[in-house]
Formats: structure tokens, sequence, C-alpha cells
């Protein structure tokens, strides 16, 4: 059986020599090739072809979500594993929503390590066990899209694209007075508390596109 080809992708040297290690332990492992940051994977992915990328979420320049969606948009049928400290939800559900194949912890054991190699390879998606609730309690949710009106979905999109009050009052034919209602209302239905929070949603809902 041909071994399995990693890329191994980390901005430190020793979290990278001790993956190595780590898959040196696995066997039927190949690891074919280290990036320093989120850039140099891109660039490796499309030049080495390996059946699965180990990305770091959190790299300098460009981080492993973004390397990901990258990496996803040159070679849809690549296969990606984001590693990372956090488990929190909206780490996991944006690496998924970038085409991630695995989301798994750095406390991780080999084998565990071993099993989402395995389940990935068989085109499976594989969470480490702490973060599989997010995605069911996400699957479970209502879409908060619905409880938007058409008024108020039309000035979610005009604020995630930077437009400031005066000028979506000036668009929408309604005063700075009403975009701020608007604005409070469209919190209070999504339950989000500040700006960065709104642009993320609608970039993930597609009413806008990430620059």
């Amino acid at each position: 059986m041909d071994p399995i080809r990693v890329l191994v992708a980390d901005d430190h040297n020793l979290v990278r020599a001790g993956l190595r290690s780590l898959l040196d332990q696995i066997g039927n492992v190949q690891v074919i090739a280290e990036a320093e940051d989120g850039g140099q994977a891109v660039v490796m992915a499309a030049e080495q072809h390996p059946d699965i990328i180990l990305m770091d979420i959190a790299m300098p320049t460009v981080n492993g979500m973004a390397a990901t969606a990258q990496i996803m948009k040159q070679d849809p049928g690549a296969r990606v594993i984001i590693l990372s400290m956090h488990s929190n939800k909206e780490y996991v559900m944006q690496s998924l929503s970038a085409g991630a194949k695995g989301y798994l912890l750095k406390g991780a054991r080999v084998s565990e390590l071993e099993l989402a190699l395995s389940a990935v390879m068989r085109g499976e998606t594989y969470l480490s066990p702490a973060v599989s609730h997010h995605v069911v309690s996400a699957a479970q949710e209502p879409q908060k899209t619905q409880k938007l009106t058409p008024r108020q979905t039309e000035v979610l999109k005009l604020i995630a694209q930077g437009e400031n009050r005066k000028s979506i009052a000036a668009k929408l034919h309604i005063s700075p007075k009403t975009v701020d209602a608007f604005r409070a209302q469209i919190m209070q239905e999504l339950e989000l508390h500040d700006l960065a929070s709104l642009i993320r949603y609608a970039i993930k809902t597609g009413l806008v596109e990430e620059k």
C-alpha cells in the first residue's frame, strides 16, 4: 500500500518536528514537505499534491483557515485537517466552511491522529470528540436569515460592505436614525453584538464576499 503523503504546515520549527516524529510512529505515512506559513502551504500544496495537509490554524501572514480556502479553490479535491488549540464553535465552523475535512485538537494522542488521517483518506470528515458537538448544534439551529426582513437584509449587506450610516441612509432613502434602528434590530435578531460579528455573518451566509 502506498504511504499517505502529508504536508505539514506550522510556523513553529519544534511543532513541525514533533508532528513529523508522531507521524513516523504511525507508519505508512510520509511527510513530503513542510510549510512555515499559510502562504507557503498554498504554494506547496499546488506543487506537491499531498494526500493530506495538516494545517495549523494560527500562522502569520496567511492563517490556516484562509490558506485552506485558497487550497480548496485551486484543488477542490484537497484534504485539509486543521490543527488547533481552540475548541470554540466559531473556529470549528469557519474551518469547515473553508473546506477543511477535519479538525484536530493539538492535545490529541497519536492514536487519534492516526484515526483522523484514516477517516479523511476514506473521504470522511473527522472532528475531535471535544468539538464534534458544535457541528451537531449548528445543524439543529434554525436559519437565522429567515428572521430578517428584506429591508433588514439589505441594511446588513450595506453594513458588511463597509458603508457608513449616512451612506446607507442616502442609498435607501431613509434617515441615519432609521439605519441605527435597523442595525439594532439586526443585532438583536441574530444575537450578534459587534460590527465584526455582523461582517463575519454576512460573509458566511453569502451576502457579501470576503475581501
